[in-house]
């Protein structure tokens, strides 16, 4: 819960950061990988407090794996996009590693999903 609470000031801040600053100073390209990063961030903080909430009835495992895939994936998959917009922006080259971490932390956000599905069907003794 304090992990999706503190995202979700980033999230608020990144989003306000892009529509007063960074629209006048970000390529076009640059722009649409961080509006998806923002996007995808608030998503999934949402979905990571939902976990938290539901981790009250349906406790154990399966509940919070879904809790620690929605973490990785928005570290991975908004974190990335961001630092890649960035170096977009700058014209800087991408490293090959960096793109890597955005389909992970995709696949870290599907699995939240599924395992969150998962708690909820198998009820309290998951």
């Amino acid at each position: 819960m304090a992990f999706g609470s503190i995202a979700g000031a980033i999230a608020v801040i990144s989003g306000a950061l892009l529509a007063h600053r960074l629209r006048e100073q970000m390529p076009a390209p640059a722009l649409e990988v961080f509006e998806t990063a923002v996007r995808y961030q608030f998503y999934h903080v949402f979905a990571l407090l939902a976990a938290g909430i539901l981790s009250e009835r349906f406790s154990g495992t399966w509940i919070n794996r879904a809790g620690s895939c929605f973490i990785g994936g928005i570290l991975l998959f908004s974190g990335s996009l961001y630092i890649i917009s960035s170096l977009m922006a700058a014209g800087t080259s991408i490293p090959t590693g960096l793109g890597i971490l955005t389909p992970i932390g995709g696949l870290l956000f599907i699995l939240g999903w599924i395992f969150l599905c998962i708690s909820v069907l198998k009820g309290s003794s998951s």
